[in-house]
């Protein structure tokens, strides 16, 4: 079986990525670009991130979460700690982050530490989540194998008959990682494929040496 997609074409040609109009702070220049995102049509998700570990068998692997928060340290978002991201982090925290905004031909790869965030924030982004989600992250094992999805149902089932009318607190195998940036590098889509890129780099004096690199 093959399928050859060599004549797949496209022309970026929406922006431009500048010296002269980034910013000097990466999170500023990050803020700029996701603004931007949210003000235009055609992507749902536009905290939608590719987030990739070094597993414990040694392979990288990505898979897609949800940012839910940004600020001047980093990026956050929440998972099972107990999941194979989680054992990956607590293994190797190196991780790489990468959002891709194709309705701005735009990509953004940030190389990073994941540490976990205080407790107090888990509990409170947990109680702010719908029911239906809390009850899905304490029945879920993340990861583990299931025999079927009719016993994760039933699993469910029997959880929202226990917990009717009860306070649902954070099981303490879920959480929220914040990712330290120690690079950031932001792609435009330019024509012919001679596309910007612009990198920043945190310096021993935590001040952030920017790059152009080659497409």
């Amino acid at each position: 079986m093959q399928n050859d997609l060599s004549n797949y074409r496209k022309s970026y040609e929406k922006s431009a990525l500048t010296e002269e109009t980034i910013k000097e702070n990466p999170l500023e220049q990050f803020q700029k670009w996701f603004y931007e995102v949210e003000a235009t049509d055609g992507l749902d998700e536009p905290n939608a991130m590719t987030i990739s570990t070094i597993g414990l068998d040694g392979y990288p692997k990505n898979r897609v979460v949800l940012m839910k928060k940004y600020t001047h340290e980093g990026f956050i978002f929440y998972t099972n700690y107990n999941s194979e991201k989680g054992k990956a982090i607590t293994n190797d925290p190196s991780t790489c982050l990468s959002f891709f905004w194709p309705n701005l031909e735009r990509q953004v790869i940030i190389k990073g530490k994941a540490e976990k965030i205080a407790e107090n924030l888990s509990d409170g982004y947990f109680e702010s989540r719908p029911l239906g989600s809390q009850l899905g992250a304490m029945v879920s094992d993340q990861s583990d194998v299931i025999e079927s999805r009719e016993k994760l149902e039933t699993k469910l089932k029997e959880l929202e008959r226990e917990s009717e009318g009860k306070e649902i607190e954070r099981p303490e195998h879920w959480g929220g990682y914040l990712v330290r940036p120690v690079s950031i590098e932001f792609w435009q889509g330019r024509p012919n494929r001679l596309h910007d890129r612009i990198r920043y780099t945190l310096q021993e004096d935590y001040n952030w040496k920017v790059e152009r690199l080659q497409p």
